[in-house]
């Protein structure tokens, strides 16, 4: 098996960054980036699957990647055996401060992922905690690490190491946003390949210009195909809206084959996915033998949109049922909300006449 890496130095400006589990101790002190910082260095892709050395090849990797090893380690004291990745960095200028880490793996239960940052001397500085909910699917967590003072990342995995797959690394800047007072707060990090801002459903109802936004479940609920395994749930209305909004966040989807949308016993339709650009590493590709065309997965969170005729609901008791898409195996979904929109004193509307 054999994970290997060699360097070469090409500059572009991309410079990404997203939400994320933060790693930053109180007591780091950061330097102000310079104005004139050199170019952007490169960002990393380091494919960590365990490959026999006879189908691998030569990876290439940025030089402040310096090398990438795995380790095996044995049973102690009763708790499982794990692996350990070894990525040694070193920042490419005094500018490169924070590092985001995205690590791509196979979210099982008893075999969540670790980050761990350790200096020169070997002494440990942060610890991510377990990445991912165990929903045992295919997934994607990222970790905000400072690196200054870090000269390894360890990625510690109980077991063989086989459910990582890769990581994408990307140095981070800090700039200067605005935002409308009112506008929703959001961490002020921009999605990396332009997927959608991370969803938070509110704890509460709340209403802005006569539209009304509900929690329905902030919970991850694992879902499937058929009626037995789709995700319920029931809500009281006071009065029927205009129109309605189904959002929420979807775990590991086929990209061709969004989840169906029940209301009160009436298929709507399927949702609508608002997919990153396809040059972002988690989408995966699956090919069956039977069939020429190859399909995809994207194997982390996305959003998913259905838009509810107000006529599918009604005063009182409503319920509304998310199914996975026809031949998807098991995903899940979290952070469901619903928007209800009626008529306020301003409202903007046109009365067209009959032809």
């Amino acid at each position: 098996m054999l994970l290997r890496l060699v360097a070469f130095a090409v500059f572009v400006a991309t410079i990404c960054a997203t939400r994320a589990q933060q790693l930053v101790p109180r007591s780091v002190q950061w330097s102000k980036p310079s104005q004139s910082a050199t170019a952007a260095p490169e960002s990393a892709w380091l494919d960590l699957r365990q490959i026999e050395t006879a189908h691998s090849t030569v990876q290439a990797a940025p030089a402040w990647v310096e090398s990438v090893s795995l380790a095996h380690g044995k049973e102690q004291d009763g708790q499982p055996a794990k692996s350990v990745f070894r990525i040694r960095l070193t920042r490419p200028n005094d500018d490169c401060q924070i590092l985001l880490f995205r690590l791509f793996f196979d979210d099982n239960q008893h075999q969540q992922p670790e980050l761990v940052a350790w200096d020169e001397s070997g002494t440990q500085l942060l610890r991510s905690g377990s990445l991912g909910q165990g929903t045992n699917l295919a997934t994607s967590a990222t970790t905000i690490v400072p690196m200054i003072g870090v000269s390894a990342i360890d990625l510690e995995v109980p077991g063989d190491g086989r459910s990582i797959r890769g990581a994408y690394l990307d140095w981070m800047k800090t700039s200067q946003v605005m935002h409308p007072v009112h506008a929703e707060q959001r961490e002020l990090m921009p999605e990396p390949f332009g997927a959608a801002a991370p969803l938070k459903a509110a704890e509460q109802d709340a209403e802005v210009f006569g539209t009304i936004t509900a929690p329905l479940a902030a919970e991850t609920i694992p879902i499937g195909s058929s009626v037995q395994n789709g995700a319920g749930f029931q809500f009281d209305l006071e009065a029927q809206p205009l129109v309605a909004l189904l959002t929420f966040e979807l775990a590991s989807p086929q990209i061709d084959v969004a989840p169906e949308i029940y209301v009160n016993g009436e298929d709507v339709g399927p949702a609508s996915l608002f997919l990153p650009d396809l040059a972002d590493p988690a989408y995966r590709g699956l090919s069956k033998s039977l069939l020429d065309q190859m399909q995809f997965q994207y194997t982390g969170w996305i959003r998913a949109q259905k838009i509810v005729p107000g006529s599918s609901l009604k005063a009182g008791a409503n319920d509304v049922m998310v199914l996975a898409g026809a031949g998807t195996t098991a995903s899940a979904i979290r952070e469901t909300q619903i928007q209800l929109k009626y008529l306020w004193d301003k409202s903007d509307y046109l009365l067209e006449p009959l032809k």
